[in-house]
């Protein structure tokens, strides 16, 4: 069956592929995001009651996966919006949720921090009580969308006590919030503005609060982990595509002109394009798992959000790098299309929780041990 929304999003996505270049030189991608607004996917995953879509996470999977075959920048900050919305659909305000509805507005999360690294959940920033008014401090390390997203889900210590965590709606334009201008310019995932941000002194009403003082943890564990890990292996996916699909037609048309064959009729070749099929759709199907485990509410689901991510972004690292073996020469050059997958791969491994923390998690899962 095709949804109205998959063939909504193929002029978009041609438009998005054609951009895909320059958006790895560090452009971001504002006209892709403006049009994915005017066509409602923005507001895919907003409910119905507020002029969204109300449609659900297998929806969402399948529209960054479809993105991420063109270019996983862009994918990378639709994954953050859509994780950052499914917060404030739960716990925002009306006002900012019917805005996100009509495609008006890009929301982020803000929890990676310079003091707790890849642990999210341990926020070393505080949040601190000042009349009807809440002082906010912190040094948040990697922000997707920094400079361009309206709002962030913001991660502190809680206003009462030491221990948990809590979230708050913060305005990007909040006085004393400050991202690092200039984008990101690194291996890979260049054009998704991830810079770290900062606050000094910034003041937010006490009702940006997300859910109550201290229930933050609960919320990232609930809501944040399963899109967050869901949509990072959708991402990964969508690579995992691109590559297979780009390695096969490269080895098929390009041909040894001395004997007149092409790469694909080297065993060798087809044996490496077959591994990057299997592991392709190995992860697709546990992706498509995990989606009906958590909708069914399955006893399983936790598992398998853990496994999705960790099982994604482990393979999207091997099957890109089996399209750079078998292209050989020509997959250094951007022409045929695989160096920028290569190196866009391998950010899922490191993205929190990292593929080591989630083994971790995982393990302690399959053995009885509580997670933390």
């Amino acid at each position: 069956m095709t949804f109205e929304y998959q063939s909504k999003i193929e002029p978009i996505a041609a438009a998005i592929a054609h951009a895909a270049s320059d958006t790895d030189k560090g452009a971001f991608p504002s006209h892709a995001l403006r049009a994915l607004g005017d066509a409602g996917f923005l507001g895919m995953i907003s409910s119905k009651d507020v002029g969204g879509q109300g449609l659900g996470m297998a929806a969402a999977v399948w529209v960054v996966q479809r993105i991420a075959r063109e270019c996983t920048s862009t994918a990378m900050i639709m994954m953050m919006h859509y994780s950052a919305t499914a917060v404030i659909e739960a716990h925002g305000p009306v006002e900012v949720r019917k805005d996100i509805a009509a495609g008006k507005h890009l929301s982020t999360l803000a929890f990676s921090e310079v003091g707790s690294r890849s642990h999210f959940w341990a926020p070393v920033s505080t949040a601190t009580a000042d009349g009807t008014q809440v002082r906010l401090d912190a040094k948040k390390s990697w922000v997707t969308s920094a400079n361009h997203a309206d709002s962030y889900v913001w991660s502190s210590k809680p206003l009462v006590g030491a221990e948990a965590s809590t979230l708050w709606l913060v305005p990007r334009k909040t006085a004393g919030v400050q991202a690092t201008a200039g984008g990101f310019d690194g291996l890979g995932l260049r054009g998704n503005d991830s810079t770290p941000v900062t606050a000094e002194g910034a003041r937010v009403p006490a009702t940006a609060m997300l859910g109550a003082d201290g229930a933050g943890f609960g919320v990232m564990m609930s809501t944040v982990l399963p899109w967050f890990n869901v949509m990072n292996a959708a991402v990964s996916c969508g690579v995992m595509e691109a590559a297979t699909a780009r390695t096969a037609a490269h080895a098929g048309g390009t041909k040894f002109q001395y004997a007149g064959t092409a790469i694909a009729e080297l065993p060798t070749a087809r044996a490496y394009i077959a591994r990057m099929q299997i592991q392709t759709d190995m992860c697709k199907a546990l992706l498509d798992d995990t989606v009906a485990a958590i909708a069914a509410g399955r006893a399983d689901a936790t598992l398998r959000v853990l496994e999705s991510k960790a099982a994604a972004g482990e393979s999207a690292t091997m099957v890109t790098d089996l399209a750079m073996r078998v292209c050989g020469g020509a997959a250094f050059r951007k022409e045929v299309g695989v160096e920028r997958l290569f190196r866009d791969a391998r950010a899922a491994t490191v993205m929190a929780p990292t593929t080591d923390v989630l083994y971790d998690f995982i393990g302690k899962a399959v053995t009885g041990l509580p997670l933390f």
